[in-house]
């Protein structure tokens, strides 16, 4: 079963926010909302931990309304990664602030994070796992494939999706995990499941489609 679950980018406006909640409460499929896309990446959501801490209660404030009508959503995010904006590049040390920021704006109150969300596009997935597990959150990671410069051909690409999806289905703190993308004309990358033109699967979406899980 295909499910389209909604997503708030960062900044966005409150036609947005109006915008998501009708397609929650008009869709009873739907119990997950994403929220704030890589926020330490300047051409993503580009936002300090405390711009981010003000955000997040409008998304708590958001759940809560839907929630009052009965219906139960998760909310999913921040979309961590290593970034770029500058004193923030960390995951980690961006969480830390963010925390840190919400709580003195909130009389000491966690903010609500249901599932953390990560990217990675690199080796080492297991290492950033073992770094976020001091947030104590399920990771649902919403994005991920190898972009090193050293997965040069399709068949190393391979490897490496059947390695990171072994690790997420070996550990307890990993809730879900997509892989990135489905169709990319962008050859050099490998990454694509399916053909950009015929909608076939690629070699590489074939052994996506037969790992275990």
């Amino acid at each position: 079963q295909t499910v389209y679950l909604p997503m708030l980018w960062g900044n966005d406006p409150d036609t947005e926010y109006a915008a998501v909640k009708e397609y929650i409460l008009t869709h009873p499929e739907v119990d997950y909302l994403l929220v704030l896309n890589e926020p330490n990446l300047t051409d993503q959501a580009n936002m300090t931990p405390q711009q981010a801490a003000a955000e997040w209660v409008k998304y708590e404030q958001l759940v809560a309304e839907i929630e009052s009508t009965g219906r139960s959503i998760n909310l999913v995010g921040p979309q961590m990664t290593w970034g770029t904006l500058t004193g923030f590049t960390d995951p980690v040390f961006w969480l830390d602030s963010f925390y840190a920021w919400y709580r003195a704006a909130n009389e000491g109150r966690e903010p609500r994070i249901d599932y953390l969300g990560f990217h990675w596009y690199d080796f080492g997935l297991e290492q950033q796992l073992d770094r976020l597990q001091k947030f104590g959150k399920q990771i649902w990671i919403t994005e991920m494939a190898n972009w090193n410069e050293a997965i040069d051909t399709e068949a190393k690409q391979i490897e490496q999706m059947r390695a990171m999806v072994a690790l997420c289905e070996s550990r307890d703190d990993v809730f879900r995990y997509a892989w990135f993308t489905g169709r990319w004309a962008d050859a050099d990358r490998h990454t694509a499941i399916f053909e950009s033109d015929t909608g076939q699967l690629t070699a590489l979406g074939q052994a996506y489609l037969e790992a275990p899980y």
